[in-house]
């Protein structure tokens, strides 16, 4: 009995067509890593790309981003792709030909990809024009901390004309190349941060009664303020406090008059923020003055937490069906870190998800910001076929919705 050929979905086909050109674009990236606000040559690279695909094209945007929109013949609603492409001050250690060429910047959270997925749909998107609504594709910078969608949305891009609805992907290796996962509802953590200093009193290693050890007093803090997570915080609501750097001292005789704490707090609920903040000033004065030092305390709202609509799920599902295959999405809990596509979900319907990249025969078996973090390229075409389905599908489900009412 003769096999019979299944043929690819169209733009999964096309995506696949693209896949040398996808890789070759996240290289040259990957080998030219920029910085926050800093991504200039990047956005020179994104212009050049998406020159003659018959865009109108807005730039700059947010000091570096780009948007690039895609009118269709007839007014209609319009959806938005969103990529970041700001890198990270880490050391790239991986041993392969295209690993980053600029010392202690490397793209090691995946924005290479994520870029190069996106010029990889806005080539696919060129050829397949709606006929009603439109496509906007944002490229954003500075994700890595520095709040770049606030920006891109203080600047307009979800207006002229208004999104809709808009879609991002993040690589991940927490799911396997050709699979794509979601949460539904809050998907991500508000992302805040603090600072602590412990101020004491400096003074000899052998005469400890006549000073203020703030080394003593910031191990007790270090230790006491887990239990605003564990006793403060309903044990079903996630929340995470961590202390990430500690910073004091001068010798191993020396007493330190003062300690510096530098630390994280997330929480999928944004109204425990002020019970954490509160709670963090309560244990931080307490435990100073009762050991007899002063403290300076600064705690700082981050990010949002990112919260999907799951009004999007069932189409994201459907487009996954088409282009992966059936039961290549799952459903998962929400995630711990943070993401600043949350500035685009407060303003309009947005679903953000994950692309997997983990295949152990490649190497890409390490977490995002890892300096070994590398992706499995067999999962871009999928992203860039992914990402311009789903626009396509949105504004054709849209349209029947309107033209039904």
């Amino acid at each position: 009995m003769e096999s019979v050929k299944v043929e690819k979905p169209l733009l999964l086909q096309e995506a696949l067509n693209l896949k040398e050109y996808i890789i070759q674009c996240r290289r040259h990236l990957h080998m030219n890593p920029e910085l926050s606000f800093e991504e200039y040559k990047t956005s020179e690279f994104v212009l050049e790309k998406l020159e003659d695909l018959g865009y109108e094209i807005t730039a700059p945007i947010a000091k570096t981003g780009i948007v690039a929109l895609l009118r269709g013949t007839e007014p209609g609603p319009t959806v938005a792709l969103r990529a970041d492409m700001d890198a990270l001050p880490i050391q790239d250690e991986k041993t392969v030909p295209y690993a980053s060429t600029v010392p202690k910047v490397a793209h090691l959270c995946g924005h290479d990809a994520h870029t190069s997925i996106l010029l990889g749909a806005a080539t696919i998107l060129s050829k397949h024009r709606p006929q009603k609504g439109n496509i906007k594709l944002l490229f954003q910078p500075a994700e890595e901390g520095f709040g770049g969608a606030r920006y891109m949305v203080e600047e307009g891009v979800l207006e002229n004309p208004k999104v809709d609805a808009i879609a991002g992907l993040h690589v991940h290796p927490t799911a396997k190349t050709g699979t794509v996962t979601v949460a539904e509802d809050v998907a991500m953590a508000c992302t805040d941060s603090f600072d602590i200093e412990v101020i004491g009193k400096g003074g000899h290693a052998a005469h400890p009664h006549m000073s203020v050890d703030s080394i003593t007093v910031a191990a007790e803090l270090v230790s006491s303020l887990q239990q605003i997570v564990s006793r403060s915080i309903d044990p079903l609501k996630p929340s995470v406090l961590t202390i990430g750097k500690i910073e004091g001292g001068f010798k191993r005789n020396i007493i330190a008059p003062s300690v510096r704490l530098e630390g994280t707090v997330r929480l999928l609920d944004p109204t425990l923020r002020e019970v954490v903040a509160g709670r963090m000033e309560q244990y931080v004065k307490g435990i100073c003055e009762a050991m007899g030092a002063t403290y300076k305390l600064d705690y700082r709202y981050g990010y949002p937490s990112v919260k999907n609509d799951n009004s999007l799920i069932p189409l994201l599902s459907s487009v996954s069906d088409k282009i992966l295959g059936e039961e290549k999405l799952t459903i998962v809990d929400p995630s711990m870190g943070g993401e600043d596509f949350a500035y685009y979900a407060e303003k309009v319907p947005g679903i953000f998800f994950r692309l997997g990249i983990y295949n152990e025969e490649k190497d890409c078996v390490y977490p995002n910001h890892h300096p070994k973090f590398d992706v499995d390229e067999d999962a871009l075409p999928y992203g860039s076929a992914i990402l311009a389905q789903f626009a396509l599908e949105y504004i054709e489900e849209k349209t029947r919705e309107t033209e039904n009412l």
